[in-house]
């Protein structure tokens, strides 16, 4: 089957921060340096090829960009200092944007105005509802949940839960149809499979091959193991560190969005309460990961750190402004300052909001969901390919 080329592409990658990938002479070193890439799905090499030659539909299949996780052994050993690490990195950021159908994911990653302008705009509008619709401001004792009642923010989270979920759901979706691929590859169910398995094709492959692998996903999701596999000491903290960020995440925000009434509450929770020693980690985890982070962004000590995106500024400053705001409003809770807590409360959700809304399904956030699920769809592919 002949490939349609696109000219363009490594143009249009130039606006998502690929600054060259003319400089590799694919000699394949990356390949062989990284302890990640096997026989059967090798990377980096084959994967800047195909953004070489124009290959666009390849390019949008490969799951080999996903498999990456930015350790930096193929940009340090890369005898052209072509950096195959920074170049996956730009394609991840392309290709989240392919995966959007909304065209918000490439506003963001080519133009820091337009997602700086963005967050500006959100965060007005949640000051601007909290000034004209929050409720009495007791000055005699911190009363948040007069100020802002927990019932009245928690239905407002759950609507945001679903409008997030579908997008970041159906741009998954088309994630899965790209790396899925033509579903006439797949063989034919035996008669035999037929009358044992549920039936029901996603993209050619049966629904049940989907299940089988399920805990596929939830092991990766939770715990990044292959991240783990980079195989220095230096990669291992940074698996430590994405890995506190990433649970630290996940924690707050299944307080705040499902657990609101317990986690909001006038009342202070003793020191050892579940709710409170989970808040506690999550702030923790999220501060540390967030502030080492930048700081190696800054220093520029590691291969990961050594090219900075907007994006990657924009995240890492929303997150770690999110829960630094979060920390002080319960330390002025503990010291009973009521207009300080109600003013914090507002700044925190001004910060809270935009990151939620535009990071979750559109920007930097999403490679939390599709590392894993690209991971899962390899699974699924070769038990489907091999039935």
């Amino acid at each position: 089957m002949n490939a349609q080329v696109d000219p363009d592409l490594m143009t249009n990658l130039g606006k998502f921060g690929l600054e060259d990938a003319t400089a590799c002479f694919n000699c394949g070193n990356c390949t062989a340096v990284c302890s990640l890439s096997s026989e059967s799905v090798p990377f980096p090499r084959k994967t800047i090829r195909y953004l070489q030659l124009g290959l666009k539909e390849k390019l949008m299949q490969s799951p080999e960009p996903w498999l990456c996780y930015y350790c930096g052994d193929c940009s340090e050993t890369c005898p052209r200092q072509a950096n195959p690490g920074e170049v996956m990195m730009g394609i991840r950021r392309y290709l989240t944007s392919t995966y959007d159908w909304t065209g918000i994911s490439r506003l963001f990653y080519t133009s820091k105005v337009f997602e700086i302008g963005a967050i500006l705009v959100l965060a007005a509008l949640v000051g601007l509802g909290f000034y004209f619709f929050h409720g009495p401001m007791l000055t005699d004792r911190v009363a948040l949940n007069v100020f802002a009642p927990n019932t009245t923010i928690e239905i407002l989270d759950l609507i945001m839960l679903v409008i997030l979920s579908f997008f970041l759901m159906t741009n998954a979706y088309r994630l899965m149809k790209s790396v899925m691929g033509d579903p006439d590859q797949y063989p034919e169910l035996s008669p035999f499979a037929k009358q044992q398995l549920p039936n029901v094709p996603v993209n050619g492959v049966p629904i049940h091959f989907y299940i089988k692998e399920a805990k596929s996903f939830i092991t990766h999701f939770l715990t990044q193991k292959r991240f783990d596999s980079c195989g220095t000491p230096s990669q291992r903290t940074q698996w430590i560190n994405h890995l506190l960020i990433m649970t630290g995440y996940c924690t707050v925000f299944a307080l705040v969005v499902i657990g609101i009434r317990w986690f909001q509450r006038d009342e202070i929770y003793a020191l050892w309460h579940p709710v409170r020693l989970l808040g506690y980690y999550a702030t923790f985890a999220i501060l540390y990961g967030t502030t080492y982070a930048i700081i190696g962004r800054i220093k520029k000590d590691k291969p990961v750190y050594e090219h900075s995106h907007p994006s990657d500024w924009i995240f890492l400053f929303l997150l770690w402004l999110t829960t630094f705001t979060g920390i002080l409003i319960h330390g002025t809770r503990l010291l009973e300052w009521p207009m300080s807590t109600y003013y914090l409360y507002v700044i925190h959700l001004m910060i809270a909001v935009p990151m939620l809304v535009l990071e979750v399904p559109f920007a930097k956030w999403t490679h939390q969901l599709y590392r894993p699920l690209v991971l899962y769809l390899m699974k699924v592919r070769e038990r489907a390919l091999n039935n």
